[in-house]
């Protein structure tokens, strides 16, 4: 186990934790969580080895192996899957010990090596190598490119893969989720919950600490603390703990006054002299219970729109992508959509398959290969880059960044430099921070900069890029909030799956060339993954089995074909949880209507002819009592369907080049349209729940 007893560890001059203790037991998956700068990191360190305690006592098993991200950027030209496969130190080294023995002769030491490497898994080490590779992302022909060939992104992926492909007992994780979008975060979940280690992880991700932990370690005020629970549920606890003390603390403090009153009163007096003092030494010896010292909250909210176009934009038989060489490669063709005000649209797909492109040329930083991209009058941009420094100079500061940006709007918004620093304020750059370079701030400094600078512009249409990459927890929610609150229309693309839930009511799916729209929520599209990667391993098991037969019928003397890419999938580790099949379901409905139906047709002491006659007579009087609500329901699903397909010729209709006015015109009728399908939505909802409740009563 992992013991901390009265443990301090400083950076500087600053305290990071001061005797603080805590242990951690064997197999444990542990998320470590704290307000940015709390200490978790240096605590990381200690782990590690690379910083040792300044005061206390830190154990852990020396036997112990370590698996962790290395963060430094490789630079390599090693193709991946071999690079990938080194992280197996324990096979590397049994490798270099079995060079060593064939050099020497020493047939002993080779047979004791064949028979580690054997129990080592080198048989199956490049397929599993390969299976980490590919579950993060990658494509099957990029699995012997070289290293350096890759974005820096991509490249830490790798040193992700790298990490897991290493035997641990403990393996430790520094926001791991940060370079991966969401198909590959549903993969490492279920990667890591089959992990049977240790686990202590880093992450801002509620959904991803709530899947693959079961402790939570809390830094707060120099101190750690314990919950045994994962993240939602160290939420619960954390807030009963506050509750607990604030009382405790409040019901002190009335004590302690109680006291101090008696002392003031009487400490003058002969005959009370003896009880005054003794309260003094109460007052002493009492153990003092802290005041809560709650982390203030970081809030912000987005400005009222000047103005709404609706539709805010018309895509038609548009392409999207960039220019190589003068020369166009589309990477998304055809897509004929329209985006009306008030939506709020998530956007998903695999890396790399155009989620940013179609972002970037929205937001004008691309431009479109071909078609038309009408926007609506008065469109307003505001866009969050997924690489801030996109939109941000590393040189200037936060107060030259937000001068720039009033001179450039030529804005009516107040622009003397102490109203930009009081507004700055609002986004927690204080003092000396509003004249700190961009370049030497964190990651969520930037991120919150950025967001300062859309705020200001008072966009109707917000791009967002992967805005939670460097943002805490808590401003995480802060964002979640104000984009609740915000009257335009959002485009989302996020591996966040809490900020996605919260905030967006419509996802478009993104991938194999198209933008088509995805019929379902988030956890439908976490299925549809899963059955698309046991649909891909299944057509690398028939690639493997056709490339196997290939070879057995091919002449002797054919050149021996690079079988790496045929079996990358034969490793069980690969293998993700795949969803309980429907028919089970199916099976217990069924099985529970036959049961329900035998129930209703149970004997109830009346001969035949009798039963009949008053079973007839019950269902003439249910048929009187439904009939005018199906009546209704009819005429109302009618009508949705007349305005489902008076929306669906609007939708066309703006696809195509059409006049200003007839734009403004369909806008106006499409939101009409929807207002009142949400209408006719919420009567349909209270007649069949009429109609439920009638035929219950009747039965």
């Amino acid at each position: 186990m992992i013991n901390l007893k009265n443990v301090t560890l400083r950076r500087g001059t600053k305290v990071l934790l001061d005797k603080a203790s805590v242990t951690l037991n064997p197999g444990e998956k542990v998320g470590l969580v704290g307000r940015n700068g709390a200490g978790k990191s240096t605590l990381f360190a200690l782990f590690n080895g690379s910083l040792t305690e300044d005061g206390g006592d830190f154990e852990m098993p020396r036997q112990w192996r370590m698996g962790q991200v290395a963060q430094n950027m490789p630079e390599t030209d090693q193709a991946a899957s071999d690079f990938v496969l080194e992280g197996d130190t324990r096979l590397a080294e049994l490798r270099q010990r079995l060079v060593a023995a064939e050099a020497s002769g020493d047939g002993m030491e080779m047979a004791h090596v064949y028979t580690d490497l054997a129990d080592a898994g080198d048989h199956d080490a490049m397929p599993r190598a390969e299976a980490l590779i590919l579950g993060l992302g990658f494509r099957v022909d990029e699995l012997n490119n070289p290293v350096n060939s890759f974005s820096g992104g991509w490249r830490m992926r790798l040193q992700l893969a790298r990490a897991l492909m290493c035997p641990s007992d403990i393996l430790i994780l520094d926001e791991p989720t940060n370079h991966l979008d969401l198909d590959a975060l549903v993969w490492l979940e279920a990667w890591l919950q089959r992990y049977t280690g240790t686990m202590i992880v880093i992450s801002h991700d509620r959904e991803f600490l709530d899947a693959v932990t079961d402790v939570t370690l809390h830094i707060d005020h120099a101190k750690l603390t314990r919950y045994g629970s994962n993240y939602s549920g160290f939420e619960i606890l954390r807030a009963q703990q506050m509750e607990l003390q604030q009382a405790s603390f409040s019901k002190q403090q009335d004590k302690i006054a109680h006291l101090q009153k008696f002392i003031t009163r009487f400490k003058a007096q002969a005959s009370k002299a003896k009880q005054a003092q003794s309260r003094v030494k109460a007052l002493e010896r009492m153990e003092k219970v802290a005041p809560l010292l709650a982390d203030a909250e970081f809030t912000f909210g987005f400005k009222e729109p000047n103005n709404l176009p609706n539709p805010m934009l018309a895509i038609s038989d548009a392409s999207f992508g960039y220019v190589v060489d003068d020369e166009p490669k589309a990477i998304l063709q055809g897509v004929s959509k329209s985006v009306l005000a008030g939506q709020r649209i998530g956007i998903l797909g695999a890396n790399g398959q155009g989620k940013s492109t179609l972002v970037k040329t929205i937001a004008r930083t691309m431009p479109l290969l071909a078609g038309t991209l009408t926007e609506g009058k008065g469109l307003n941009i505001g866009y969050f880059a997924q690489q801030e420094l996109d939109v941000l100079h590393p040189n200037d500061n936060p107060l030259e960044h937000m001068i720039r940006l009033a001179k450039e709007l030529g804005s009516n918004e107040p622009s003397r430099e102490q109203d930009l620093r009081n507004y700055l304020g609002t986004f927690n750059f204080s003092g000396d921070m509003v004249k700190q370079s961009v370049g030497s701030m964190s990651g969520g400094e930037k991120a919150r900069l950025v967001l300062a600078m859309i705020v200001w512009q008072r966009p109707n249409l917000l791009l967002l890029d992967e805005p939670t990459n460097h943002l805490d927890l808590a401003t995480r929610e802060a964002l979640s909030m104000a984009l609740n609150e915000f009257e335009g229309t959002v485009m989302l693309v996020s591996h966040d799956r809490a900020l996605l839930r919260a905030v967006c009511d419509e996802f478009w799916m993104v991938g194999r060339g198209k933008v088509e729209p995805f019929d379902g929520d988030l956890d439908d599209y976490q299925k549809y993954l899963l059955e698309e990667s046991k649909r891909l391993r299944e057509e690398a098991k028939n690639a493997t089995r056709d490339a196997v037969v290939t070879a057995t019928a091919a002449p002797a003397t054919a050149p021996a074909a690079n079988t790496r890419e045929q079996h990358h999938d034969q490793s069980p580790s690969s293998a993700a949880p795949e969803p309980a099949p429907a028919s089970a379901a199916a099976d217990a409905v069924a099985v529970k209507g036959s049961s329900s139906a035998v129930k209703q047709t149970g004997s109830t002491g009346l001969n035949g002819a009798e039963q009949r006659k008053l079973d007839a007579q019950k269902r003439q009087q249910l048929a009187a009592q439904t009939r005018p609500l199906k009546r209704e329901l009819e005429q109302n699903e009618e009508r949705m369907a007349s305005i489902e397909a008076e929306k669906n010729r609007l939708e066309a209709l703006l696809t195509t080049p059409v006049s200003p006015s007839e734009m403004a015109d369909a806008g106006r009728r499409l939101k009409a349209l929807s207002d009142e399908v949400a209408t006719l939505e919420e009567r349909w909802l209270e007649l069949m729940s009429l109609l439920e409740e009638t035929t219950s009563t009747a039965l």
